[in-house]
């Protein structure tokens, strides 16, 4: 009997319990929307009158209606009036530097030209990027007059190296550093020709046409090795690109060899492609390097100080070991001794050459040779 009436009254109960429920729910939802409307209506000084308007809920329970933007203190109409979006006449006339890429070309432009000056007035100062070299004037060229005279000595040509490019006005420099110039070979002055570049202690290599570098194949896809160069792509080398390389006769070259070359093609738009032999079909001391040896990278600046014609730290370090070395323009060096050991101290010394003094050099190489 008991258990009938449970089965009964359960379900009666739990209807009514949900009915309850529901009505005071929406009691409560009126009792808000009503305490809203008449907050809005009395606006934010006048909660008191609100609250006592609504007799059915406490005034703690309330929180005071946050005023609108426009009754703010401090904000007024002309604030949202000055965010309008301007018109493109607008911007124009007011400078604005989202106008696009030609403005920032003009704002480039103006920039650079504050910054001219002679190039032979800046040799040995420090350059920052934006700055345009003025080149020395030729009075006796005319571009629009062909040259008679073919026994007249020619002008030396001016080369433009690393950290410069050409532009309208001269130099444009690209790189922060020292500015040098080499005189041309045949003497004369800046007028004359030489080369102008920018000496700069980078470490990351941008690939030139022309220079030789030293790369580590990485994979082989068909007819085709892929180096890296330490440049942002990598290089590509034709296995044809080794001298008396044929379709039957092809190099042996494994992943994980070092090549040394030169570039054949190298241009911001283009992959840059590599070559093992010169222009007359000669290796040159170009191919691949030898197994043994250690390999390691310094800064670009002391790589150009290595290849100098009549460098003092590469006879210094010949009188005390004999070793072979191979230095490449992107910053690799190649060295190979007698011993592991003479290798380490050569390779340690190779290193600090870039922060010593040739005095402090000279007594390091005679503690060496002492030993």
């Amino acid at each position: 009997m008991c258990q009938v009436l449970y089965w009964v009254c359960w379900p009666m109960l739990y209807n009514l319990c949900q009915s309850l429920f529901q009505a005071t729910s929406q009691a409560s939802l009126q009792i808000l929307r009503l305490h809203s409307d008449l907050a809005l209506q009395t606006g934010p000084g006048c909660q008191s009158s609100a609250h006592g308007l609504c007799p059915l809920a406490p005034a703690a329970t309330l929180r005071p209606q946050r005023p609108e933007r426009s009754q703010r203190p401090g904000r007024s109409a002309c604030c949202r009036v000055a965010k309008q979006r301007r018109s493109p006449r607008s911007r124009r006339e007011a400078g604005d530097w989202r106008r696009g890429p030609a403005a920032m070309a003009e704002g480039g432009k103006m920039a650079a030209g504050s910054g001219k000056m002679a190039a032979e007035a800046r040799v040995g100062q420090v350059v920052l990027p934006g700055d345009v070299l003025l080149l020395p004037a030729r009075p006796d060229h005319d571009a629009e007059q062909l040259p008679l005279d073919s026994g007249a000595a020619p002008r030396g040509r001016l080369l433009c190296g690393p950290g410069l490019r050409r532009c309208a006005a001269g130099l444009l420099v690209t790189k922060c550093g020292l500015l040098r110039h080499r005189q041309p070979g045949g003497g004369g002055g800046a007028t004359a020709g030489g080369a102008y570049w920018v000496d700069s202690q980078q470490k990351r290599y941008v690939p030139v046409k022309g220079d030789q570098v030293i790369g580590i194949v990485t994979a082989r896809a068909g007819d085709v090795f892929r180096l890296d160069v330490g440049g942002s792509e990598q290089a590509s080398l034709s296995y044809l690109a080794f001298e008396g390389a044929t379709k039957r006769n092809r190099p042996n070259v494994q992943v994980g060899d070092l090549i040394y070359g030169q570039f054949l093609v190298a241009n911001k738009d283009m992959e840059p492609e590599m070559v093992c032999i010169d222009s007359s079909g000669r290796a040159s001391g170009m191919g691949v390097i030898g197994e043994d040896g250690f390999l390691f990278k310094v800064s670009l600046g002391l790589i150009r100080k290595l290849l100098a014609p009549k460098c003092e730290i590469i006879q210094e370090l010949s009188q005390l070991y004999p070793f072979e070395l191979v230095l490449g323009m992107n910053g690799r060096i190649w060295v190979k001794a007698k011993t592991v050991q003479q290798t380490l101290i050569i390779v340690n010394i190779l290193e600090a050459c870039e922060y010593m003094t040739s005095e402090q050099r000279k007594q390091a190489l005679a503690k060496l040779s002492g030993n």
